[in-house]
């Protein structure tokens, strides 16, 4: 729903990663990559921040902080280096 129904476009690019509840649900942080990688990071978290009063309409919605994943960032600079260092064959 955040996705699909969130029509920011500092969210396009944007794949949500994880989240993690407070024991009691009211409160969530929720991981998100971005196809740029973490240079978009502070725009997609403005656009989170400014779509905050759409997503707590919803009955019962947690609160929610958004943080930047930069696992999958990191995933291909690793990638990158192991083929840069692969001997030839």
């Amino acid at each position: 729903m955040l996705i699909r129904d969130l029509k920011d476009p500092r969210l396009r690019g944007v794949s949500l990663t994880g989240v993690t509840m407070t024991d009691d649900l009211r409160r969530g942080r929720v991981g998100f990559s971005h196809i740029e990688g973490s240079v978009k990071a502070a725009a997609a978290v403005a656009g989170f921040k400014s779509a905050a009063g759409f997503i707590r309409r919803l009955r019962y919605t947690p609160e929610l902080d958004f943080e930047f994943d930069p696992g999958l960032e990191r995933a291909a600079r690793i990638g990158a280096l192991l083929r840069e260092g692969r001997p030839k064959l």
